[in-house]
């Protein structure tokens, strides 16, 4: 793969790089039973505040310095704004006002920002078949999380119902707090790589979420109530695996590796996600697969091949 970072170095790299989208996916799904019974604003909380303390412990055992100087501390802070507070509050607020499908698809459509903002700012080669592959991952995902008769209405040029009464409503439905959780992880996900001149990107990580978390857990208390009445020991163990694998381990993988690496090529394995949530939901929640989301799940796996080979490709030509 293109995507050289120091996870090479490292036992099992390709798997550590896979790692945080297969975590991501199965956290979906372990979310899935946990979000009717508990409030948005606490669950958001409940995946970054006890998180970056669990990430904070272990860099401390790593022997990992903390952060020095105001201009670390500045950097952190902006980073836990946009990746923890805002990227997590519109994320968990959105799940609550669409559907599972377009919200996955509008998140994971990241990878997009995150190049064009790669490009700009780190002037990161993309190339023909670099954006060809971002061009069929969207398109992969979209036959993974959109229904079939919206996909099959849009290649018949008809106008879906479904989608009228989604402009229609788009600011009661949520598909615009989903737009925003995608952009916030963008900005972060290239945020990153500033934080890390100045303090060590895991330990960045441990803080950004453990500040990010603060503001959503004191929203919560604020403007919800019995965010935790009707939880059950099941959805304890959904939101400790949410906590612990699906943003403890997860984001302190990806961020450590967003901080040196191609972040076109890293960001790109998010359309990953959505596969490993269709699996595991199909594997423990029962859910079919159609036709279409088969085809998808192919078009995702060449597009994240397309982008990652780019520039052995263009060689070729």
């Amino acid at each position: 793969m293109q995507l050289k970072l120091s996870a090479s170095q490292l036992p099992f790299g390709s798997l550590l790089l896979i790692a945080p989208f297969f975590l991501w996916g199965t956290a979906m799904v372990a979310m899935k039973g946990v979000i009717p019974q508990t409030t948005p604003l606490f669950m958001a909380g409940m995946r970054t505040l006890p998180a970056g303390m669990l990430i904070l412990v272990a860099a401390m055992l790593m022997g990992k310095q903390q952060p020095k100087g105001w201009k670390a501390w500045l950097w952190i802070t902006l980073f836990a704004i946009v990746d923890a507070a805002l990227f997590q509050g519109f994320l968990a607020e959105g799940l609550v006002r669409t559907s599972a499908g377009l919200g996955s698809v509008m998140i994971d459509s990241q990878p997009l920002a995150v190049a064009l903002l790669s490009w700009w700012l780190f002037k990161e080669h993309i190339g023909v078949w670099g954006w060809l592959g971002l061009g069929l991952g969207v398109i992969g995902i979209s036959l993974i999380g959109l229904p079939d008769d919206l996909i099959f209405d849009l290649i018949s040029f008809r106008t879906p119902h479904s989608l009228l009464l989604t402009s229609h409503s788009l600011l009661e439905s949520g598909e615009w707090l989903m737009l925003l959780a995608s952009l916030s992880m963008a900005v972060g996900t290239v945020t990153i790589r500033f934080v890390s001149h100045h303090v060590d990107p895991i330990i960045a990580t441990g803080w950004h979420l453990i500040l990010g978390g603060l503001p959503l857990w004191g929203l919560s208390s604020v403007v919800e109530s019995q965010q935790w009445h009707n939880l059950v020991l099941f959805d304890w163990m959904g939101l400790a695996y949410a906590t612990v694998f699906g943003s403890a381990i997860a984001y302190g993988l990806f961020f450590y590796f967003a901080s040196s690496g191609n972040l076109t090529s890293l960001s790109s394995l998010t359309f990953l996600t959505p596969i490993f949530a269709l699996i595991f939901g199909n594997l423990l929640l029962n859910e079919v697969l159609s036709p279409l989301q088969w085809i998808g799940v192919i078009i995702t796996l060449v597009s994240i091949y397309l982008i990652n080979q780019r520039d052995a490709l263009a060689h070729t030509d």
